[in-house]
């Protein structure tokens, strides 16, 4: 069962469905309010799109820093936010229920075609290749890192 796209005031215009993306710089992502949503520019890019929505950078820019266009790994993840003022939490949890996440937190996602890192902020998913979403999307075993700003404790 597919979920349904959720409002979060930005327009479909801005959330990039469509077209290539822009990121802003400008904030620091960590509510959703301030994270814009990425659409992944390639189907191997959707990693770079979760750390471009928590970064405020665009995906390019992110791709151009990890030196990397393809799937990213965890150790990646991990280092990049950290590089950037964030810090993922070292263990992975499994989940079922969105009533289960944190705050914020990165997503790897069995689904039909490949896993998949998502973001989910504040009882919204941001999803790279969905889009904006207010549940999983279809996927089967689902988990989660939590992310915190540096000096904050993350478990």
């Amino acid at each position: 069962m597919r979920s349904s796209p959720v409002s979060t005031g930005i327009s479909r215009s801005e959330t990039g469905q469509g077209r290539k993306n822009r990121g802003s710089a400008d904030l620091k992502r960590t509510d959703k309010e301030t994270i814009r949503y990425i659409h992944e520019p390639t189907d191997l890019q959707c990693g770079q799109a979760v750390l471009a929505m928590l970064t405020g950078m665009t995906a390019e820019a992110v791709c151009t820093e990890l030196g990397n266009e393809r799937e990213t790994t965890l150790r990646e993840m991990k280092d990049y936010l950290c590089d950037h003022g964030m810090r993922m939490s070292d263990q992975r949890i499994q989940v079922n229920t969105r009533e289960e996440l944190p705050a914020l937190c990165v997503l790897s996602l069995e689904t039909p075609r490949c896993w998949h890192w998502s973001l989910y902020c504040e009882g919204v998913f941001f999803d790279p290749e969905h889009g904006v979403m207010e549940d999983f999307p279809d996927s089967g075993r689902k988990y989660f890192w939590k992310v915190d700003r540096e000096g904050e404790p993350a478990q």
